[in-house]
């Protein structure tokens, strides 16, 4: 029997999951996802993709599964997705090393997953970050938040995806925000700890490294605060030469600092007044659509070349070409319930539109959470001009409309801690278009 070539996939990922599917199928792998739950990653059924229910907690459980695996198939490589919990991917890294397999750092993996521990070596090594704090109870908070002044960013010490992330301008911001994190409402995967963090301003900017190698700078427009919602990504970045070279030296630095340096990083900075401020390193690829976005705007496959050096073959970073790409994300503006949802498909047929896609459907309850969970869809547009590239994604952003119907009084009653409070009463109490 032919022993086939397979790529191990550690849970999975709604946005980039599929991509790294279909490029492994594309290398002549055979993908097999180990997941505690494979009915949340739709694409599975339907690439009809293996898929083994598995505790990815548990390394015992994935060293056991892998092992039974490695009786019938050649394992070619294993690697993993972070989701809402990054240490995934440290476990990725420890089972890569059981195998005698290219893996990250595991340890390195774990001291970057921890904001604070990160903070601290960022520190140390003279990488600039905002002025932070670590406090376990709200009195910490509010210490803390006095001792670095008014106005702060209060965030899971560990988390992703910008969940529990909240700006806060009053002591009465911050103990609202700490009472919503520390009361139940928020979802811990460890000991609860806050960080409260200066609110370094700036144009914002991700940067994705392969290796150690710069490979795409992009920027991000948010949505409205106090949340930090991403409404749109730009690829290129417009910068001069100067701060490109300076954006490069501080994300290197942030390697060396964590011992990173093997396989993809994701480093969010802001560019102050005095200097690029480091806001988070991600160990870690960048979620969909950014590597789509990367491919569009350079010819660089960022999944399939992190998918070489999985198993052990050479990877090529080398851009095809220079155009622009941006996504823009499509975000609710208040509560209730979907009623309709549609244009995506006029919108689609706009030259110079790579992908329209929608999240949601009608009558689905619409609940904001302050994070990427309020995406309700995404437009991506490229051209090898940037006007050209801005115009087609305003075009079909504008042909997509909906309708939201607020909850009943007695619901939205219900739900006012949870939303209200982060983002005002809902606008209006009959449907809205957009």
């Amino acid at each position: 029997m032919v022993r086939r070539r397979a790529l191990i996939l550690v849970e999975g990922h709604r946005g980039t999951g599929q991509l790294y599917v279909q490029a492994a199928q594309c290398l002549g792998l055979h993908p097999i996802t180990l997941t505690a739950d494979p009915p949340r990653y739709d694409y599975l059924s339907a690439e009809n993709v293996e898929a083994i229910r598995v505790d990815t907690g548990n390394l015992e459980a994935l060293v056991r599964e892998s092992s039974r695996l490695r009786a019938t198939h050649d394992i070619a490589g294993i690697t993993g997705f972070a989701g809402d919990h990054e240490s995934i991917y440290a476990t990725v890294g420890k089972l890569c090393r059981h195998f005698d397999l290219p893996g990250p750092n595991p340890e390195s993996i774990e001291r970057s997953c921890d904001k604070f521990k990160q903070r601290q070596l960022l520190a140390q090594a003279g990488v600039p970050i905002p002025a932070y704090r670590l406090a376990a109870n709200a009195a910490e908070v509010e210490s803390s938040a006095a001792e670095i002044g008014l106005p702060v960013i209060l965030k899971p010490a560990v988390g992703s995806g910008s969940m529990g992330v909240r700006l806060c301008r009053s002591l009465e911001d911050v103990a609202e925000h700490t009472t919503h994190l520390l009361g139940g409402k928020h979802i811990w995967r460890s000991t609860p700890k806050i960080l409260v963090e200066e609110f370094a301003q700036g144009p914002f900017y991700s940067i994705n490294v392969m290796g150690n190698e710069v490979v795409a700078i992009c920027a991000n427009d948010f949505g409205p605060l106090p949340h930090f919602v991403i409404r749109e990504v730009t690829y290129p970045a417009l910068l001069t030469d100067q701060e490109r070279e300076r954006i490069a030296d501080v994300s290197l630095s942030c390697l060396r600092a964590l011992g990173l340096g093997w396989g993809p990083t994701n480093i969010e900075l802001r560019c102050t007044k005095r200097d690029p401020v480091v806001i988070e390193v991600n160990p870690r690829l960048s979620g969909a659509p950014d590597p789509q976005l990367v491919q569009l705007a350079y010819g660089v496959d960022l999944v399939t070349e992190h998918i070489k050096l999985v198993i052990g073959e050479e990877w090529d970073l080398r851009k095809k070409h220079s155009h622009t790409a941006a996504a823009r994300f499509l975000l609710p503006d208040q509560d209730g319930t979907l009623d309709w949802i549609g244009g995506d498909t006029q919108a689609a047929a706009i030259s110079g539109v790579a992908e329209v896609k929608l999240n949601v459907e009608p009558k689905t309850p619409i609940v904001r959470k302050g994070d990427f969970r309020d995406w309700i869809g995404h437009v991506i547009a490229t051209s090898p001009s940037r006007a050209e590239t801005e115009g087609a994604l305003q075009r079909a952003v504008d042909l997509i409309e909906w309708s939201i119907t607020p909850f009943p009084a007695t619901i939205r009653g219900d739900r006012e801690h949870d939303v209200c409070g982060a983002f005002g009463r809902p606008t209006s109490s009959v449907p809205i278009r957009h």
